[in-house]
Parts: structure tokens; sequence; C-alpha cells
């Protein structure tokens, strides 16, 4: 089995955050599964909770996608808590594609009636609030708690241990905020905090899960590999993944190229 994991940092495999979360991954692996990390290189990479460094991380993210089913991986993976692309890859591939936030919450509703998140700083919140309203979940989130933290001092941490502490004290700070308004699981909202808490072994503060994002999409998409081999089905090309046939999509071939959507026949 391969899965092609998708993070939004620029050059991932080869950067402190890399390393770290390649450990993360290691954990959680079926013997048999290649995970490959790709980052984004195209792009800044520097936070795609800022409209417009989404916008130009898109692209690369939905044809990577494209790339990695042409390539014969498996499920397509975005470890970012933005989901940033999941839609448009969706429909783009046949292969399953899972993302980071997506998973988190499904994961955080079956593990206890509610939950809260912890940003990674305020301008996260709205973004993320969009993220739960959209997949439905908003009658269980107990609230969200945001960190001071910003991109750069998140990239100081992963080679500072003493400043990395720091942040983590942050965290545990604003998880005691979401428990004591009787959230029953926590979420860390971003991948930096999930990689240092994967790090340091937390799982649980207070009986309370803490979900680890990265552990959780890895194995879901071990799943979802498993199920279509088994089904023949996963993502529903039916509505809103559905892509173009027809003279519509030859259109949309000539203009973008023939390996843009997959082969109708193969849905």
């Amino acid at each position: 089995m391969k899965l092609w994991y998708q993070s939004l940092a620029r050059q991932t495999e080869s950067t402190p955050y890399g390393e770290i979360l390649r450990a993360t991954i290691a954990t959680a692996v079926e013997p048999g599964t290649q995970v490959d990390m790709r980052g984004v290189s195209q792009s800044p990479g520097i936070g795609v909770h800022y409209r417009f460094l989404e916008h130009h991380d898109l692209r690369e993210v939905i044809f990577n996608a494209m790339q990695a089913e042409r390539e014969g991986y498996d499920a397509f993976l975005i470890g970012n808590i933005s989901d940033a692309g999941i839609r448009e890859a969706r429909e783009c591939v046949n292969i399953p594609v899972l993302g980071l936030c997506e998973t988190s919450l499904h994961m955080a509703s079956i593990m206890g009636a509610s939950f809260g998140l912890v940003t990674i700083s305020p301008k996260w919140n709205l973004r993320l609030m969009e993220n739960v309203q959209r997949y439905g979940l908003e009658r269980r989130l107990i609230g969200m708690e945001a960190m001071d933290t910003t991109p750069i001092e998140l990239k100081r941490a992963m080679i500072d241990k003493p400043f990395r502490q720091s942040i983590l004290d942050q965290f545990n700070l604003a998880a005691q905020k979401l428990l004591d308004k009787g959230a029953e699981i926590i979420i860390p909202a971003g991948g930096d905090i999930i990689v240092f808490l994967a790090e340091s072994h937390t799982y649980e503060i207070e009986r309370a899960p803490v979900v680890n994002g990265i552990v959780e999409l890895i194995k879901m998409g071990e799943m979802a590999v498993k199920l279509r081999k088994i089904t023949g089905r996963f993502t529903s090309k039916r509505l809103s993944y559905a892509p173009p046939t027809g003279e519509y999509l030859q259109r949309t071939r000539h203009f973008f190229g023939d390996d843009v959507y997959p082969d109708p026949k193969n849905i």
C-alpha cells in the first residue's frame, strides 16, 4: 500500500519538521504500508490561514493528487488542518482523498460526545469554524482556544527544545480551558503542535483523549484503501465530486492537458 502524504509546508521532507513528522508517521503505519511525504515547492508554504497564501497552495495540492494517482498511490492524504484542496482533489481523482481536519473532527465525534479545538493563533479560529460547519459538526463543538504563536515561532520550536516546551505549556493551558467548558475530546489544530505532542507521548489529558490527527489520518488512509479493495468504491462520484464528462471533459483536457481528471470508465 502506498500513501501520498501532502504537507503544506515548503519542502517538508528536508526540514526539521519533516524529521519529526516522519517519526510520528512511523509509529502509525502497518507493515507493508509506504508513506511518502511531500511538501509544496511552487508556493511559500507559510500559512494557509491567509487566503492569498492558501490560493497559491491549492493548485499544487490538486495537481499533486492527480500525480499521485498516475504514479500508483492508493490514497492521497492532505496533512494540513485547513484541508486545503480536499474537495477539488476528490473531484479530480478516483483514489481516496482524506484531510487532517475532517478526519480529526469525525474521529473526535466517535471518541466522545463533544470536542474542543486548540488552535495555533486567533487567525485560525474562523477558518476552522468554516470546516466544522462544512462537516456538519457544530453541535459537537464546545469551543476553540487559541494559542499565541506564529509560523515563525513554531519553526523555531522545531530546533529549540526549551522554547518548544513553552509552546506545549500554552497548549496544555488552552486544553484545560476547553476541558473546564465540558469538552470530552481535545483536538490540536496544527501539524506542528501535533508532532510535538506525539513526540512527548501526549494522547490524553485528565481522561480526555487528545486526537493525534496525523496518526488518525494515516490509519484512516489505510482503512480507506482496504475498503476500496474490498468493495471497489470509496469516494462518491455523484454530484459533489462528479468530474466532467463528454464534450465538457474534452474541452477541459484540451486546455489543461490529457492528465486532468480521471477516465470516467474507471469510476
